[in-house]
């Protein structure tokens, strides 16, 4: 008799890894198919930002790097529950603006990005800026963004806004100087 909560215990830690695994694998699949610029841009709304994101550094660059819709839209994976929570929000905004707006706002669409970005989004990629050996302005610059002063916070966006996302007939392409 004192074995049945223990064997009880254990049937329903059992059922739990047998019912958890696919409901997390599910999970896990449709956030990975979902997180893709190609998905993105299947809503039409999309296909703006999507086309000047292809045309930008963010995708052509030297270095062959691609920073997608999720590095800059979103927190960083790792904290999982912020972004699963923030990925969410955004998939059911994007739904709903789909469904009852005559017509997207681009621009007005875009300052509600910027608004949204913290420097810790563009720090998942650019992670050197405080060394940049050939443009010691620069390297300046990006400082006292990472390390301002009291009340002179500023975001990377608020220099870099027309990185991407711009209408423009050529690729840019960033080529990196040789040594």
């Amino acid at each position: 008799m004192k074995n049945r909560p223990m064997i009880k215990g254990l049937l329903l830690i059992f059922f739990g890894i047998i019912l958890g695994f696919p409901i997390f694998s599910m999970m896990y699949y449709t956030m990975v198919r979902t997180s893709t610029p190609q998905f993105c841009s299947s809503c039409h709304e999309i296909q703006f930002a999507y086309n000047t994101w292809k045309t930008s550094t963010h995708v052509n660059n030297a270095q062959g790097f691609v920073a997608d819709c999720m590095d800059c839209h979103l927190p960083a994976p790792h904290d999982t529950v912020n972004f699963f929570y923030t990925k969410t929000l955004h998939g059911a905004k994007d739904i709903l603006a789909h469904f009852t707006q005559d017509e997207y706002d681009h621009a007005e669409q875009r300052e509600k990005a910027y608004r949204s970005f913290n420097n810790a989004q563009c720090m998942k990629c650019h992670r050197n800026l405080l060394y940049i050996p050939d443009k010691r302005g620069a390297m300046l610059a990006h400082r006292t963004v990472v390390y301002p002063l009291p009340g002179m916070e500023k975001k990377f966006v608020d220099c870099h806004r027309d990185l991407v996302h711009n209408v423009t007939p050529i690729y840019r392409y960033k080529q990196n100087k040789s040594y």
